[in-house]
């Protein structure tokens, strides 16, 4: 059974810092290309960040590009998004996704982000 399970996030002020954590099992976790979506309200849930299939290159959002950084550890299954220099722009729920080989897309339940004074 897979399971993505999203955690970290939570309330910070502007200018803050939170790291995301994507704990992975079920599948071959080394064998997916991960990813961090997001969706704030009202809009359409967009790429944060994530792993391309051309040779690892990674794609970040415009918006978060120099304040992101998406790494993973595939001993632990694990996906992280470090999170600085946040904006209130950043809120929404951050979503942790899994592609595998035939093109599947697993996604998890989403964990909150507010960044508000």
């Amino acid at each position: 059974q897979v399971q993505l399970v999203e955690s970290g996030g939570g309330l910070v002020q502007p200018g803050g810092s939170l790291r995301l954590s994507c704990a992975a099992s079920g599948f071959t976790f080394s064998s997916y290309l991960m990813s961090w979506y997001r969706q704030a309200p009202g809009k359409e849930r967009e790429l944060a960040a994530g792993f391309t299939s051309a040779g690892g290159r990674i794609n970040y959002a415009d918006s978060v590009k120099g304040r992101f950084t998406i790494s993973r550890d595939n001993v632990k299954n694990t996906v992280y998004l470090q999170m600085n220099s946040l904006k209130p722009e950043d809120t929404a729920v951050y979503y942790c996704s899994a592609v595998g080989p035939r093109g599947y897309r697993y996604m998890g339940q989403g964990t909150q982000v507010t960044v508000s004074s």
